[in-house]
């Protein structure tokens, strides 16, 4: 199978929630990149719908820091969750941009992507 993924995937564990109308669900970040997410919920996600946009938000460890984004909820299979990041406020893609950036230890690989994901910005 050919790797599709222009963004770099970091494993990051973390508490979230999801909100999509008057639907909260907790949720665990599996994994993470500039453009999406994987969590896992509890049967409680069986509620979410896909292919429609929801509220997403975790906390960094340790700090105030909190990261809200609306995510476009891709698959819903098995409890896992696969979400595009729609829109992502400026703080907090500054935040996501230096987790990110910790991780992946590749600062030309991250610049890269973030050209890339600018890229994307202007054709939607």
């Amino acid at each position: 199978m050919v790797e599709r993924r222009r963004f770099s995937r970091i494993i990051y564990q973390a508490p979230a929630s999801i909100e999509q109308g008057n639907t909260v669900v907790n949720a665990s970040i599996q994994d993470l990149s500039l453009h999406g997410l994987l969590l896992s919920v509890d049967s409680d996600g069986e509620v979410l719908d896909t292919d429609t946009t929801a509220n997403i938000q975790f906390s960094l460890p340790d700090s105030d820091v909190v990261i809200q984004l609306v995510a476009r909820l891709l698959s819903n299979k098995n409890n896992v969750i696969h979400a595009s990041i729609d829109h992502i406020d400026i703080e907090s893609i500054g935040h996501l941009r230096r987790l990110v950036e910790l991780n992946v230890g590749d600062d030309s690989l991250l610049h890269r992507e973030l050209e890339h994901l600018s890229d994307l910005g202007e054709h939607t």
